[in-house]
Parts: C-alpha cells; sequence; structure tokens
C-alpha cells in the first residue's frame, strides 16, 4: 500500500476518485485547444464551438442528424468470406475484427440505411474511420453494391459518406479489387439517371479516394477535410518540393476544381434538401 493511501481517508478517497464520471466526459479540440464536455459536443454535432473544427462524427448521430425526424431503416449486410488469406501480422486479422466490432458495434466499417431527407426516399451509406481505419474489403465493397442496387431498386439518390484510409491491407488484392466494384456500381446508378452525392468526410484517402468518392454526380465535402490518395509526406518525398500548408484540405480541393462545395455540418441536410430538389 502507497503513501498516499495510508494518508487518504476513505470517504475522500470514495469522492475524490468518482466512477460516476465517465472517461468522456471531455473532448479536447486538435486544432485549438479548448477542453469541450462531451455532453456539449454532442448538441453541436461534434463541432468545436470555438474554432469549428468537426470532430467525426458517430454512424447513430450521423444518421439522426440527416433523415427526416432522426427516422431511418438499416440495411443488413450480406456476409463475406472472413480473413480469405489467413493474414496475421502482431495480430490476427480476424482479432481486429473482433476488436474493431466491439469497439464500434458494427459488423463492418460502413452502414447502410435508408429513409427520407426532405420528404424524398434516399439510401445513405456512412463509414465509420474507428473500425480499422474505414478501410475498404471485401465487406465494405459488398456493402456499397447492396446501397447501389437498393436505390436502383427505390430509384431513390444514393448519398455516400466515406471517411477512410483506404484499402484494407489484411485482405490485399482483394481489397484493392474493390475500387473497380464500387466504380461500376456507381456508374451503374449514372446510366440509370440516378443521382449519386458523396460527403467527404475528413479522411477520405487511398483507394476510396481513387474510386467511387470522386465519382458522384456532385461532390461536398465538410470544412477541413482531409482528401487525397497519397499522404502529403509521401507526395513531398517523391516530387522533392515542399506542399502547400493546406494541400489535401477541402478548402484547397474546393479552389482547384476538384469539389463542388464545402458545407458546414449544421447546413448540410438543408444543403441536400435543395440538390434533392434539383434532381426531381
Amino acid at each position: 500500500m502507497s503513501w498516499i493511501s495510508n494518508l487518504t481517508r476513505p470517504t475522500v478517497k470514495k469522492i475524490g476518485v468518482s466512477k460516476d464520471i465517465p472517461d468522456n466526459f471531455w473532448d479536447r479540440c486538435p486544432k485549438c485547444g479548448a477542453m469541450l464536455f462531451h455532453s456539449e459536443m454532442t448538441k453541436s454535432h461534434f463541432v468545436c464551438p470555438h474554432c469549428e473544427y468537426h470532430f467525426r462524427l458517430p454512424t447513430k448521430e450521423r444518421f439522426e442528424l440527416l433523415f427526416d425526424d432522426a427516422a431511418y431503416n438499416l440495411i443488413q449486410l450480406p456476409k463475406v468470406l472472413e480473413d480469405p488469406l489467413h493474414f496475421h501480422d502482431i495480430k490476427k486479422y480476424t482479432d481486429r475484427l473482433k476488436d474493431a466490432r466491439k469497439k464500434t458495434k458494427q459488423d463492418e466499417a460502413i452502414a447502410i440505411a435508408h429513409g427520407t431527407i426532405g420528404g424524398k426516399h434516399v439510401v445513405i451509406g456512412v463509414f465509420d474511420f474507428d473500425f480499422m481505419g474505414g478501410s475498404m474489403g471485401m465487406g465494405v465493397g459488398q456493402a456499397i453494391l447492396t446501397a447501389a442496387r437498393l436505390a436502383e431498386i427505390q430509384k431513390a439518390p444514393l448519398i455516400l459518406l466515406p471517411a477512410s484510409g483506404g484499402a484494407r491491407m489484411q485482405e490485399g488484392i482483394l481489397s484493392l479489387m474493390q475500387m473497380v466494384r464500387t466504380t461500376i456500381a456507381v456508374k451503374e446508378l449514372n446510366k440509370k439517371k440516378i443521382p449519386y452525392i458523396t460527403v467527404l468526410t475528413n479522411p477520405t484517402t487511398g483507394g476510396v479516394t481513387a474510386s467511387f468518392a470522386m465519382l458522384s454526380d456532385i461532390t461536398l465535402a465538410e470544412p477541413g477535410a482531409i482528401i487525397g490518395f497519397a499522404g502529403s509526406r509521401v507526395i513531398e518525398q517523391t516530387i522533392h518540393e515542399t506542399l502547400p500548408p493546406d494541400f489535401q484540405k477541402s478548402e484547397y480541393l474546393l479552389k482547384h476544381g476538384m469539389i463542388d462545395q464545402v458545407v458546414h455540418r449544421k447546413d448540410l441536410r438543408e444543403k441536400l434538401i435543395q440538390l434533392l430538389k434539383f434532381f426531381d
């Protein structure tokens, strides 16, 4: 027993280390450093009230923010072969999947739901970066195909909100093949004249950017989101040049014509309602 345990009265210890205070009671803004109540963050849709830094928004809150009356129906995702390569580095891939599912309460790095926005029926897919960095493996690829097919059946616009580090390395070439599959899926929507919108969130990188994320009819992005293929350090080492400080940020991409608009999270639902009316 330590000296502090000997000198601290039991009643004082109980008050000083309360188990009623959750671990996520506070959030620190990585941009301005402000300490924020977690309850305050929830009310602001996880946007810093001081500098408007956009934190990652959990999947459930994302759906509730966009759908009418926060009402939606989740789609059960098709099962795919898990760990097809029997991948094992410092940890088994199957163990990584178990940990990610326990952490996010999701089966995969994406969730698909359908409902209405402004009275217009839509299908929405939301990535969760906490699930293995939102990486795209066979499960994610199959989920996007399912979302596209549902949008085609319902003749409803498809809206995808990626947040991903790219392909899932534990699935090797099978993960890279999802770039082709998702590209074909959204191109089929284009042939059927079904609207397809993406909202790029922080970060949208790698094979996700190089496939379905940048092929939409309208491409929106949240403020300050990192969007690109390779990391800025890799690019600098390749071209031996120093990149601009805002390189790969959504505002930089807007300035150079690579996306259509940067939309604040609080305005996103109204912006989507406006765009959906345009497609009527």
